[in-house]
């Protein structure tokens, strides 16, 4: 008795330490989609996916069919339009 209950208590610990890195999304850090260069909501309500606990916000469903070609490759884009932000690069450089 006392190894299912110690059983179930790893478990249960286990589920909570799963949920909590699920819920640990990094938000999109940008104003505009990184296929397009467009503003995000300039063309109707933003579309968003998680992948490798990165929001990706697109401006379109064109631009998260390119996403979803390649999402690593999509990924590795979106950090680096973040690197050139944060080291005061602008969007229509990119």
């Amino acid at each position: 008795m006392k190894k299912l209950l110690l059983a179930l208590t790893l478990g249960i610990f286990a589920l909570a330490a799963t949920s909590q890195a699920a819920d640990q999304v990094k938000p999109y850090a940008l104003d505009y989609c990184v296929y397009s260069k467009d503003k995000l909501g300039e063309m109707g309500k933003p579309l968003s996916e998680v992948y490798e606990g990165q929001e990706i916000k697109f401006c379109c469903k064109d631009c998260k069919t390119s996403f979803d070609k390649d999402p690593a490759a999509g990924l590795k884009k979106y950090h680096a339009a973040v690197a050139s932000k944060s080291s005061g690069g602008s969007n229509a450089a990119q």
